[in-house]
């Protein structure tokens, strides 16, 4: 199918996981593709998967230098932007007690602050009628064990931007919506520096909490974020779209 055909897109956090499933089915449906991470390794492997409809901006989405160097470099190379994925952050789980400045900080600046300067910097560079993407994540909808409070707060926030940027937005026409994932088998864990068996065991926890009895696939996140991204959901505004495998449903 074509349902980007010769749109433009960037992809924050491209570089692995949801962004770089996400950058690639983009691809896949017609649009031109510039991913941006702080990683010039694992951004230059995912450029090797992506092919030549790809480009990729190192980059820090908490400065706003980076941030309008990828939005200039994207510009000049692709011309206007159709699509904006804001989906770079971070997830680390500390428990209540233990959580310091630096941590709430780091989380705040990187997941919320990151976000809103991702939007707010591209705006210029913004075709009207564009759609942009926010990650979210079903912790702002329940409580998860194990650490959570700092990061789902970053989460609850995401989801009241897709709101109020969607407010702001309207008379471009520019849709705002969020994508909010349960459990899904990316590399965030192993990123943690947890060993291996653990990994596994927490990613065993996570799936036998899901009623499909299984962790979600980067691919069907993507899925999701082509459909906010295209026409075929022109009327879809404001929304949060949850792809959890039925967690905070059943």
């Amino acid at each position: 199918m074509n349902r980007l055909q010769n749109k433009v897109a960037v992809v924050t956090g491209g570089n692995s996981g949801i962004g770089l499933s996400s950058a690639q089915a983009f691809i896949n449906e017609g649009a031109k593709v510039v991913i941006f991470g702080r990683n010039q390794n694992t951004l230059d492997t995912a450029l090797e998967s992506l092919g030549e409809n790809a480009i990729a901006v190192k980059g820090d989405v908490t400065s706003d230098a980076d941030l309008d160097a990828l939005y200039a470099t994207t510009v000049q190379r692709f011309g206007k932007i159709d699509v904006i994925f804001v989906n770079a952050g971070i997830a680390e789980f500390v428990p209540l007690e233990d959580v310091t400045d630096d941590h709430f900080d780091k989380h705040f600046d990187i997941n919320v602050k990151g976000a809103f300067k991702t939007v707010q910097r591209g705006l210029d560079s913004l075709n009207d009628n564009a759609s942009i993407i926010l990650t979210t994540s079903i912790t702002n909808q329940v409580a998860l064990p194990g650490g959570a409070s700092v990061y789902s707060a970053t989460k609850a926030a995401l989801r009241s931007f897709a709101r109020t940027f969607s407010r702001d937005l309207l008379e471009r026409g520019i849709r705002v919506n969020a994508i909010s994932p349960g459990p899904i088998a990316t590399p965030i864990f192993s990123r943690m520096g947890l060993p291996d068996e653990a990994v596994d065991a927490v990613e065993g926890q996570l799936a036998s909490s899901v009623p499909l009895q299984r962790m979600g696939e980067p691919r069907e996140i993507a899925d999701t974020v082509v459909f906010l991204a295209s026409n075929e959901s022109s009327f879809i505004v404001g929304a949060e779209l949850v792809v959890d495998g039925g967690m905070t449903q059943l």
